[in-house]
């Protein structure tokens, strides 16, 4: 073995690492939200979290990808810790699919059939055809299909760039007397674990071992201690994951070593208590990849079995060694997430609708003041627009590494990205004005002003229209609700028509001295802020009329027919409202110009 053995050796590794990730991450990819919506359906069953554990590792083909998530989700609030146990236990047995896709690379036979199962000769017409579908395909989900097949492509060349700078080491007494070191199964173990530390990839070491057995170097006696190394080694992702995170979420990387440590602790035991008694003669015999893929999955189901019944117990390990602390604070949208963008996106959209609800309670709050004015209320609405103001200036920002993330986003999550972007700033504009609406009735509360009759009944009025509004864009943004995004550009209209309307009859009522200017100033503002939250309404639901037709070449023709009012639907919809809002006001009149009122870009 020279020096170009070596350069092939870590190019190999290298090839293996990035086509792990490529093909990991498109996996990933593809799942798109699935991912996170599968976790939200672990509950406390712990059978459940455990096959969902095995099933997502297998999709997504990365335990520490996985684990991450475990370590975000918990962060975020979103996951208790004891619910994630059974789950890291799922992903050590699903991780093991890995080691059995790298194990073809021993499968040798003069049957044509049999000998193309060897990734050495279908991973080029793999990569063939992974490149044809990048290449050619316009649509995202069969580019990332492609991409996917490149990356696992990729991951089986570097594989056997490996064995192939491996195989004259056969040849190598030198090689051969290193080997003998490790017999011993403490050093095994720590190889197992230093190698994987270092590469942070249990699939890396697994492949390198299977590499190396087709040296026919590699005995039995060494490498069960060194895929329990391994099983220690991995646990360096989750350790890493957790730092800067809550005690809880720190807990779950706590576990997960504990999972690993503790089971290879007794794996250990068994093995020497075993080999002494029986002496057992099968470990000096020669291993193939086959043998490692079978020795890593029963290793891990023997591992699995005999932590499962202690959950609670391994939960209270946790506990102890890290116990909860008075300025411990959960934190949402954790850049943990952004290993795997989908489910960051799913977590952003989660969070935009916090952010709809918190809004949404400001807008309550401040119409409740106008008949029942309360200063803890008054507080509330003015602390929630700071909160508000927080989660634009975090979901924004977040949004932002998203985008950025080295996966990208899948066409579905592309979307949600331009939706909860286009969100955050109405939805922090509509805060402002509630709280703007609420400093009226405060102004009004501290004066002791109040309105005519007439005055009264038209902000009553009005305040309906607001209500209906707001409430029919919140629902229509949550939902993706078309019929209902389609009811608020006429009922903005109907507004516009009833703010001028209600400004023209209070100049009349100064002017008649019924009431006073003060009286006026507030009025106006309240009509203003009423007249800005119908315009930020009428925003959000065309934001989702454009994602929801984005593919539609009739958009811009739908929109434009709306604000010329010349479609049927929306005239019927128009005269609904304006029969019930205007002709019923006590004040309501019809006005030349009713009929009107173009599209407002909120300002």
């Amino acid at each position: 073995m020279d020096i170009f053995n070596i350069f092939q050796l870590l190019g190999g590794l290298a090839f293996f690492l990035y086509g792990m990730t490529v093909l990991s991450g498109n996996l990933q990819k593809m799942a798109g939200g699935k991912l996170e919506k599968m976790l939200q359906l672990v509950t406390d069953n712990k059978f459940l979290g455990l096959i969902f554990g095995i099933v997502i590792t297998v999709a997504i083909q990365s335990s520490s990808a996985m684990t991450v998530m475990l370590v975000g989700f918990v962060n975020s609030g979103i996951m208790k810790v004891g619910q994630t146990i059974s789950v890291i236990m799922g992903s050590d047995i699903g991780t093991t699919l890995t080691s059995w896709i790298l194990s073809l690379s021993g499968v040798s036979s003069d049957n044509p059939f049999i000998k193309l199962l060897n990734p050495k000769y279908f991973s080029p017409i793999v990569a063939l055809i992974g490149i044809l579908m990048f290449m050619v395909s316009k649509k995202e989900k069969r580019k990332n299909i492609g991409a996917m097949l490149l990356g696992f492509s990729i991951l089986m060349t570097g594989m056997n760039m490996m064995s192939s700078a491996m195989s004259p080491l056969s040849d190598m007494p030198e090689f051969t007397e290193i080997l003998t070191a490790f017999t011993n199964p403490i050093l095994g173990v720590l190889v197992g674990t230093a190698l994987t530390a270092v590469v942070q990839s249990s699939a890396a070491t697994v492949g390198i071992l299977q590499a190396l057995s087709l040296t026919g170097q590699i005995t039995y006696g060494m490498a069960i201690p060194i895929v329990m190394g391994e099983n220690i080694g991995t646990c360096m992702t989750a350790i890493l994951s957790a730092f800067g995170v809550n005690r809880k979420a720190k807990r779950v990387a706590t576990i997960h070593v504990a999972i690993k440590v503790i089971g290879t602790i007794i794996g250990l035991a068994v093995y020497y208590v075993i080999d002494l008694a029986l002496n057992l003669s099968f470990l000096q015999s020669a291993t193939s990849p086959i043998s490692i893929a079978i020795i890593h999955t029963v290793f891990n189901i023997c591992l699995v079995a005999v932590t499962f019944p202690f959950q609670k117990q391994l939960e209270k390990l946790a506990n102890w060694l890290l116990p909860d602390k008075k300025d411990d604070q959960e934190l949402f949208l954790d850049e943990r997430l952004l290993v795997t963008p989908s489910v960051a996106m799913a977590e952003c959209s989660r969070a935009m609708m916090r952010m709809t609800e918190l809004t949404e309670k400001s807008l309550d709050i401040a119409i409740d003041l106008f008949y029942r004015y309360d200063a803890e209320d008054m507080l509330f609405i003015t602390q929630n627009e700071e909160r508000i103001d927080a989660y634009e200036d975090h979901i924004g920002n977040y949004l932002m590494k998203i985008n950025m993330a080295d996966m990208g986003l899948s066409d579905a999550d592309t979307l949600k990205s331009s939706k909860v972007l286009h969100g955050i700033n109405e939805f922090e504009r509509l805060a402002d004005h509630a709280l703007k609406l609420a400093q009226s009735a405060e102004e009004m509360h501290e004066k002791d002003i109040k309105f005519s009759v007439q005055a009264s009944d038209e902000i009553e009025n009005i305040l309906n229209a607001m209500t209906e509004i707001y409430n029919t864009a919140i629902e229509c943004f949550r939902e993706d609700n078309i019929v209902k995004a389609k009811k608020c550009q006429p009922l903005q209209a109907v507004i516009d028509v009833l703010v001028y309307e209600y400004k023209e009859n209070h100049v009349d009522r100064i002017q008649k001295q019924q009431c006073s200017t003060e009286q006026g100033f507030i009025f106006n503002d309240m009509l203003t802020s009423i007249n800005r939250i119908s315009d930020h309404c009428m925003n959000i639901a065309a934001s989702v009329l454009r994602n929801e037709n984005r593919d539609r070449p009739g958009v811009q023709g739908y929109m434009h027919d709306i604000k010329e009012k010349t479609r049927e639907e929306y005239i019927d919809q128009y005269n609904e409202y304006y029969a019930r809002y205007v002709e019923h006001s006590t004040a309501g009149r019809r006005t030349e110009n009713a009929g009107d009122v173009e599209i407002i870009s909120a300002q």
